[in-house]
């Protein structure tokens, strides 16, 4: 089978693809990938045929950081993602007339190529590697990262916000999606819903019991857990030094101006018995003022870092924060927008680490947080035993090729 997979510019969702491209092409499968122009070479490097994305998609940057309430922040993301699908729908229907596949892979946050696949009529698949805005009567509306209330109090609260929050969500988003839907010559999109239950399968990068169980959501969500992956590196020759707890530290991969994390936790965690390890791989690193048990790197591999970490703090980001929980490493989350409100708030609600609103940050506050979630490593692996016991990688590898030879026997295919 030829598969071509196609991701936004974003390596927060580019890596978690990338275990599963190494389980079907270990199956046997021909992978193609069109992703950011700066990791071509090392997914060529992995035996896939790597192309990039078209610039155009690139140079359009998510800015909704700097907007100064939620729902403008909205609106500049769901306005860059607009723009970004009038390029990555005729970006995919070049690749497909290229590399002729029989089934595609396709980023959930690139519209146009989603509307391009649905419209070519074979069979496709979504990944999805943060928390999922699909509707469910068992939890809260997305967004503000309330904890579920199981009651009818609960419930009535839950209804009465879903219809201040979701309307504004909609209108921020629905019209850009649907004139790209429109472009590719698929019907329109009733609500936020439709557009999230479009796929065929949606492999769904996480799991219970970090996220909330729910009855009612389509089949074609498969939870298969997060899917963590580095690329390959070396292990800091100056890890084995290292005697003392370990704190990693790590802010967005995409600028989001969360640099304030990492110069709060030098600043609270300076004088603890902790070795503070921190990476900054697109804020800006600090010139000064590092203390004498910590280090600063725009980028070091996690893996060998969390194998010895007590504590990991994090945005919020779902892949940072996921993959620390995968390693059993408890967290503390100070979420600065997006959809890191709702991880926040599931690292709580799973006992699996500690949260702190980023408008509260401070180094009192911090290392009171961190101190907190240090107690808290039981937690951390309840939640790696569940992401394992997903199926990972090769459930969804499994159910990929499950789609495509449904697919292939259907007469109804184009």
């Amino acid at each position: 089978m030829k598969v071509l997979a196609y991701t936004s510019p974003a390596r927060g969702h580019l890596f978690p693809l990338v275990p599963i491209l190494d389980e079907l092409s270990r199956r046997g499968h021909a992978v193609a990938l069109k992703t950011l122009a700066s990791e071509v070479p090392i997914m060529r490097d992995r035996g896939f045929d790597a192309s990039p994305i078209a610039p155009a998609i690139e140079a359009i940057p998510i800015d909704d950081f700097q907007g100064r309430t939620p729902n403008v922040r909205i609106k500049r993301a769901m306005a860059a993602f607009g723009r970004r699908a009038e390029h990555d729908l005729a970006d995919l229907r070049e690749a497909i007339e290229q590399h002729e596949p029989d089934a595609l892979l396709v980023d959930c946050m690139t519209w146009g190529a989603s509307a391009a696949a649905e419209a070519w009529g074979g069979p496709w698949a979504q990944w999805f590697p943060y928390p999922l805005p699909l509707s469910s009567r068992d939890v809260p509306p997305f967004g503000p990262g309330l904890a579920p209330l199981h009651s009818r109090l609960g419930r009535m609260r839950d209804r009465v916000l879903r219809a201040v929050i979701e309307p504004p969500v909609a209108r921020a988003t629905l019209p850009a999606v649907n004139a790209a839907r429109a472009r590719a010559g698929v019907p329109a999109a009733k609500d936020l819903d439709a557009h999230f239950t479009a796929p065929p399968l949606l492999l769904y990068m996480t799991a219970e019991p970090f996220e909330y169980p729910r009855s009612d959501w389509p089949a074609t969500v498969l939870a298969i857990g997060p899917c963590p992956w580095d690329p390959p590196a070396d292990s800091p020759a100056w890890l084995a030094d290292v005697d003392r707890p370990i704190v990693l530290v790590s802010t967005s991969s995409e600028f989001q101006d969360d640099g304030r994390l990492v110069t709060t936790a030098l600043e609270a965690l300076g004088d603890e018995d902790v070795q503070v390890v921190a990476t900054l791989p697109s804020a800006e690193l600090p010139t000064g003022g590092i203390p004498a048990n910590a280090r600063v790197e725009r980028f070091i591999p996690h893996a060998p870092i969390l194998a010895r970490a007590a504590c990991a703090i994090t945005h919020g980001g779902a892949g940072a924060t996921q993959k620390a929980l995968a390693a059993g490493v408890p967290v503390c989350v100070v979420p600065f927008g997006r959809d890191q409100l709702e991880v926040a708030r599931r690292v709580e609600v799973a006992g699996a680490g500690t949260r702190l609103p980023a408008p509260r940050l401070n180094a009192a506050r911090l290392r009171e947080r961190v101190r907190t979630a240090m107690t808290m490593t039981a937690g951390a692996r309840r939640v790696a035993d569940g992401f394992a016991a997903a199926g990972g990688p090769a459930k969804g590898a499994d159910a990929f090729e499950a789609l495509a030879r449904a697919s292939q026997s259907s007469p109804s295919r184009v």
